[in-house]
């Protein structure tokens, strides 16, 4: 799945002329522009839509996932990031282009879209069942990258930090996901438009210090993970050492887990976009891979790096926790673990989206406040389950749900050079 990820993004890349990496200045213009969507046909303004997939990207893998990559593959898995994501960009722009061009509205006169409705509206008939896949393993995808995951990671960190039980932190999440949730994806857009900036915008000034705090170490940093990611790194410390699948092998695995391109959940938030082109929603929704990985995941992996914690022999967020209080002591901590709180709470929200719309697709309308309960039902189940059978599990399911929406990416591909041509030479 990892190959076929990567692969994908090489073809979308080449077949887009670099596009998404040289109009990235233009994207962010057009998001600035899209950010009220008056006069547009979609349900949410662009900027919402982004902000909407980011609070479903932007979780655990930021600071979870990365150290996690770095603690099995040492920094260099930090370098197989940088790359998935560059390639991720241009994923992630085809599956907005798609998502928005093939979208319908349901039988509420709300816009829905997403892998499953590219598929049917255009692929051949008799590939339909790739859509109904996609949506079957969507939903219960939703549950393990999407809820129980969040909740075990935040349950587990505020339990070692702050001695919260894990079945208290689950019942709060629920609490506050259910009012949110039951109010639907207009709402949902809406807390995810001012909590998402929020959010991302503290937690990269807080990295940033400490990156600023060891700016004279930062050269070494980058050759260390330039030199790691094609090299095999020696046991050191407590760190057990690494080869270079490892660091290609994670690095890709966890770059994937954190931005989620490919796997074909963002654009289904993107498709209730409001917007007058789909190119447009594809140039907003790329920026969410660019912010995840390359501005925010970056941010955490060099400070594990610069402050040397990643020979410590510790993982996950306990290892970016590590970090964080060896540079800023006392307080270092509690931004891990209130970063980690806020990133999981929204991916909740956002990951509610994509299930739900997927359940909608397979059994209707009616279906959905069935779902929506059975997703609040699930927090504080996760908050309570073992963590790394659920992080398997994530990673399992992510791969059903990926196939199905990489081959109708490479079957639709011409659909999304012939939009992305069109609008250029018009523009």
């Amino acid at each position: 799945m990892l190959l076929l990820l990567a692969l994908t993004g090489v073809f979308l890349t080449l077949g887009l002329k670099g596009i998404t990496l040289f109009k990235i200045p233009l994207a962010f213009n057009t998001l600035w522009a899209g950010r009220d969507g008056k006069g547009q046909k979609g349900d949410i303004s662009g900027f919402n839509a982004l902000m909407t997939s980011m609070s479903a990207t932007v979780g655990t893998g930021n600071i979870a996932g990365v150290a996690t990559a770095i603690a099995l593959g040492g920094p260099g898995a930090l370098f197989w990031m940088w790359c998935i994501a560059l390639l991720g960009m241009a994923t992630k722009f085809a599956e907005a282009v798609l998502a928005v061009h093939f979208r319908e509205t349901d039988e509420n006169g709300q816009y829905v879209g997403g892998p499953m409705y590219y598929i049917k509206n255009g692929l051949p008939k008799y590939l339909a069942w790739l859509g109904t896949a996609f949506a079957i393993f969507g939903m219960i995808a939703g549950f393990g990258i999407g809820n129980t995951v969040q909740a075990n990671s935040v349950a587990s960190v505020l339990n070692s930090d702050y001695g919260i039980p894990t079945l208290m932190t689950g019942l709060v999440l629920a609490v506050l996901a259910a009012l949110v949730i039951l109010g639907g994806i207009k709402r949902i857009a809406q807390v995810a438009g001012k909590l998402v900036p929020f959010m991302a915008l503290a937690y990269i000034a807080a990295a940033l210090t400490v990156v600023l705090m060891n700016a004279e170490q930062i050269p070494s940093a980058i050759a260390l993970i330039v030199e790691s990611a094609f090299n095999p790194v020696s046991a050191v410390g407590g760190f057990a050492g690494a080869t270079i699948w490892a660091a290609i092998r994670f690095g890709v695995a966890r770059g994937v887990f954190s931005n989620e391109a490919g796997l074909g959940s963002a654009p289904i938030a993107h498709a209730c976009a409001q917007t007058n082109h789909p190119v447009q929603q594809g140039l907003i929704a790329m920026l969410g891979t660019f912010i995840d990985t390359l501005i925010i995941c970056t941010l955490t992996g060099l400070v594990i790096v610069l402050t040397g914690a990643w020979q410590s022999g510790e993982s996950g967020a306990t290892l970016s926790s590590m970090a964080f209080n060896q540079a800023m002591p006392g307080i270092g901590a509690h931004i891990v673990s209130l970063g980690l709180a806020i990133f999981a709470f929204t991916t909740i929200l956002g990951w509610s989206v994509y299930g739900e719309k997927c359940t909608e697709y397979l059994f209707g309308v009616k279906s959905v406040i069935i779902f929506r309960c059975a997703w609040i039902l699930a927090i504080p189940l996760g908050a309570m389950a073992n963590l790394d059978f659920i992080w398997l599990l994530a990673d399992t399911l992510n791969a059903l749900m990926a196939i199905p929406n990489l081959i109708a990416l490479l079957l639709l591909s011409p659909v999304v050079f012939s939009l992305s041509k069109q609008y250029f030479k018009k523009d």
